[in-house]
């Protein structure tokens, strides 16, 4: 079996990890961790705006934002990108040292502020020639809501209160009066 890209281009998968012989998607429990954890986050990126459109546009004008086609990067610190900015990417990858930050928690970071600082590829400068061979033949990947309701169905996990004072083991009471429950974390 071949390499596959699913819902966006860029991250690819081994058809025999993710599909059955019958061309269906894969029981989640199925399929490798690290497929899997990437399949997973697939059904939260495929709706979402191009990072660089979005950092055109901001909030204020998203609607003008191209929706993502591709994805670069580890998952939780992906890149998306429509095919308008693909050369970009690839350019500040190629040619500006963008590869030197390739697994690092900081790749989208330092891409976002080479372009956010103008950064661009020159006119003409060359993308990837992509070969869609048969995607009418892959099947849809499971929705969003089905996917967390596969890997919930069967968690038997117990509730934790973080509010109370828990043990850590090593017989040091945790201190979770200095936690801040309140703060924003960034949610990609």
């Amino acid at each position: 079996m071949a390499k596959v890209s699913i819902g966006l281009r860029g991250w690819r998968f081994e058809e025999s990890e993710v599909f059955t012989e019958d061309g269906e998607f894969k029981p989640l429990d199925e399929i490798p961790e690290e497929p899997r954890e990437r399949l997973v986050r697939l059904t939260y990126l495929v709706e979402q705006p191009c990072d660089a459109c979005y950092l055109v546009h901001g909030d204020e004008e998203i609607e003008r934002c191209a929706q993502a086609a591709i994805v670069y990067g580890e998952p939780g610190d992906e890149l998306l990108l429509c095919t308008a900015h693909e050369a970009d990417f690839l350019y500040w990858y190629r040619e500006v040292g963008g590869k030197a930050h390739r697994g690092e928690p900081t790749f989208r970071d330092r891409f976002h502020e080479w372009f956010a600082d103008g950064g661009r590829a020159p006119e003409g400068y060359e993308g990837l020639d992509h070969v869609a061979t048969a995607p009418e033949n892959l099947p849809s990947p499971p929705n969003a809501q089905e996917v967390h309701r596969r890997l919930n169905e069967d968690f038997e996990g117990r509730k934790i209160d973080l509010r109370e004072r828990r043990e850590d083991g090593d017989g040091d009471d945790l201190d979770l009066d200095d936690v801040d429950l309140g703060a924003d974390y960034p949610s990609r």
